[in-house]
């Protein structure tokens, strides 16, 4: 690439952004082609950081014009400015590129024909006119005036935060959460971005502190380092963090002296910001640091399941003396199947005990010893919860036992900002509360959901112990088998049916850290390729068109790509653009809309990527799976039909809550389950490659398993036992009190 000017030579550029060819969510590196005057029917490539830049708009541009050696001459972006248009086409454009709510592209051409070169005047001024427009009644036109309103002020935020290095996606996300305080917030409290505002993590916040003037060595920042540190560490699976590793990771972090980290630290623990607390482990004990409702949520945690196991109430009475052979033998007729030793000791257990835990690898019966626990409670008239994490892990509870299962956050009724209906003082009313998939089940909603279990009720945890632990902090299930005095059975024996299976056969091998067999079962195959380019194409060539010819299955509903990482070739994020691509491709008069890096179009499967308790009847949450069904451009929204068949509607400036899922993590697909799934496999995402992430992907599968990729990198997955366990107390509190 050579340079025609050098880099403190800044060139301005008034330019209208007509198409993003490229965008990077994570840099902001934009690819686009604008119009300029002298252009005129050329358009011209620029790069650079435009992301939050909306097609339609004009854009004052600094930069420099460069010339690439295979795409020619273009310019180069330094930084941008959003400039009102001042002819009547660029008007028209700019009203009709979605900007403001309640103006599509039809409407725009309406309006500046009405008005011409002063349609932005009257918007500003005289609003009220605007029902002259044929079309626009007062309803619209005051909808319409309103988000001019609302524009003008986030264009003025955006100039200031702009000017303390913010980008204008970000930008949007502070003025929603503060709106007309967002400049004072900045200026005077910027840490506070960090806990309020999703998507800014303390890097951000960071470097907003700093141009605003807060010092290196603040103690404000150390404590926010801190704060940051331990919630990092909760996102990665950990309750809490030994001080040497805190004040390690932290000094990392923060650039500054261990000492005054330490100090710091100290502070905070004085403040109760944090806890401190001993928490023995197999060496002796820890000196650990809590977040505060981390720390809370172990302790009731813990207090809520002793108080269940020790309660002498019991709403299951009638289980105490019965005869277990006549049960069983009516059970016997009623499924038409005999239930095996551990089976039927698991039935008594969750009858008879208050807590119990059902775990066990595919293919064990796990399912049949739900049925036939569910089957007998009713017919003693008990009265019966099914509950599990997700939408899809509890549509299959449902079918499995054919009574109706609901996800735990709509079990509980959580409300805006995580409350939930249910509680120790409001408990459910049930005599038996099952929870399938509960590997998947994270310290907080734990909390919550014993909290909400009355005295006398059973509590049943079922799930799979060697799949991965949950994607929020803890490790419940892990924690309750390994304290002792907590009633368990595991069940072992695989079913001869079972065993004509390569989908549970090599998942058991896999967990036993032997090689799956990759021919010979109609159920489970390899495609070996090395390069991780290859492994994509080939992943997408596999899910629209082989898979379909072969199986019949529909690529979108019924194929699932796991992967073991989002990054790279053969990663999640690049695997959903070049998909959709294949299964829903742009179609001319059909309408889409660009977020950052996305383009979300009519057919495209999503996931929702945080817990909003705003949205839909309660709530959607972080991994809800679903099919956008309706895109309106001249609402500013667009609607999402999720796995519990809800319509959830998304307004324009929301999309960064969605990201396309015809491709996820493994971790984010715990307590799902496909027909089918491709699991792209790449030397690339080494360390990412362990047994208990392969075990969960191949576990997610009903009835087809195809790996595409490396036979090194599926060795490594074997071989690797996985990371070590999390920093947990749970299993101490249990025993503490016990």
């Amino acid at each position: 690439m050579s340079e025609e000017q050098p880099r403190g030579a800044g060139t301005s550029l008034s330019a209208v952004l007509e198409r993003i060819t490229y965008a990077n969510e994570e840099t902001g590196y934009t690819i686009a082609r604008v119009a300029t005057e002298r252009s005129g029917n050329e358009l011209v490539t620029v790069v650079g950081p435009l992301l939050g830049a909306q097609v339609g708009e004009s854009l004052r541009l600094t930069g420099r014009w460069i010339t690439h050696q295979r795409y020619g001459r273009q310019f180069e972006v330094w930084s941008y400015a959003t400039v009102l248009p001042a002819t009547v086409t660029g008007i028209q454009r700019y009203l009709g590129s979605g900007l403001i709510k309640g103006i599509g592209p039809k409407m725009a051409e309406r309006i500046t024909e009405h008005f011409g070169a002063d349609t932005l005047r009257v918007i500003e001024e005289e609003p009220k006119r605007l029902v002259e427009v044929p079309g626009l009644g007062p309803k619209r036109t005051k909808m319409i005036a309103a988000a001019w309103e609302e524009q003008k002020i986030i264009k003025e935020v955006m100039i200031f935060l702009q000017g303390v290095g913010v980008t204008t996606s970000i930008a949007v996300r502070i003025f929603k959460q503060y709106g007309e305080n967002s400049i004072g917030v900045v200026r005077s409290e910027p840490y506070r971005l960090a806990a309020d505002v999703w998507g800014i993590g303390f890097k951000t916040a960071d470097t907003i502190a700093q141009a605003v003037g807060i010092p290196h060595d603040s103690p404000e920042r150390v404590k926010a380092g801190i704060r940051h540190t331990l919630s990092e560490a909760a996102d990665d699976g950990h309750c809490y963090l030994p001080v040497p590793n805190l004040v390690s990771d932290a000094v990392k972090i923060l650039e500054v002296d261990p000492a005054l980290v330490s100090a710091c630290l100290e502070e905070l623990a004085a403040e109760e910001g944090v806890v401190r607390e001993e928490i023995p482990v197999a060496e002796g004990t820890v000196p650990a640091v809590y977040l505060v409702p981390f720390h809370r949520a172990e302790r009731s945690l813990a207090s809520a399941l002793l108080d269940l196991l020790d309660t002498r109430a019991d709403r299951l009475p009638s289980f105490a003396g019965v005869d277990w052979d006549k049960a069983m033998a009516w059970l016997r007729e009623r499924t038409g199947a005999d239930l095996a030793d551990e089976q039927a000791q698991a039935v008594r257990l969750a009858l008879t005990t208050k807590v119990a835990v059902l775990t066990g690898g595919p293919g064990c019966g796990k399912s049949f010893t739900v049925r036939s626990i569910v089957t007998l409670a009713r017919a003693k008239g008990a009265k019966v919860i099914l509950a599990a994490p997700t939408g899809r892990a509890a549509k299959r509870l449902a079918e499995l036992t054919g009574h109706e299962a609901v996800t735990v956050h709509r079990l509980l009724q959580l409300r805006p900002g995580g409350d939930a209906l249910y509680n120790r003082e409001n408990p459910l009313d049930a005599d038996l509360v099952v929870v399938d998939e509960s590997s998947m089940l994270d310290l907080l909603l734990a909390n919550r959901l014993v909290k909400a279990v009355g005295p006398g009720a059973h509590l049943l945890f079922v799930g799979d112990v060697d799949q991965l632990p949950s994607v929020g902090a803890g490790e419940v299930l892990r924690d309750l088998l390994a304290a002792g005095h907590i009633p368990r059975v595991r069940l072992t024996q695989i079913f001869r049916q079972a065993q004509q299976s390569g989908v549970v056969v090599n998942a058991h091998r896999v967990n036993t850290g032997l090689s799956p067999h990759t021919s010979g079962f109609p159920d489970f195959f390899l495609f070996p390729c090395e390069d991780a380019d290859e492994i994509a194409a080939l992943t997408v060539d596999v899910v629209a068109r082989r898979i379909p010819r072969k199986f019949g299955l529909d690529p979108r509903r019924d194929v699932q790509v796991l992967a073991p990482m989002h990054r790279g070739a053969a990663g999640a994020g690049n695997l959903n653009l070049i998909l959709q691509e294949a299964l829903t491709p742009a179609r001319e008069g059909m309408p889409e809309r660009r977020y950052g890096g996305r383009v979300f179009r009519v057919g495209d499967k999503v996931t929702q990527l945080r817990n909003n308790y705003d949205k839909g009847a309660a709530g959607v949450f972080n991994g809800t799976v679903g099919v956008v069904v309706g895109l309106r451009p001249d609402d500013h929204a667009l609607t999402v039909r999720t796995d519990e068949d809800e319509l959830v509607d998304y307004a324009f400036d929301e999309l960064d809550e969605l990201a396309h899922a015809y491709a996820v993590s493994i971790h984010r697909s715990q307590g799902s389950e496909y027909p089918a799934v491709v699991i792209p496999l790449a030397t690339s995402a080494w360390m990412m490659l362990q047994r208990n992430l392969l075990y969960t992907a191949i576990t997610r599968a009903k009835k087809l398993v195809v790996i595409v990729g490396s036979r090194r990198a599926l060795g490594q997955a074997v071989r690797t036992k996985g990371a070590g366990r999390r920093h947990t107390g749970l299993t101490h509190r249990l025993s503490l009190e016990a």
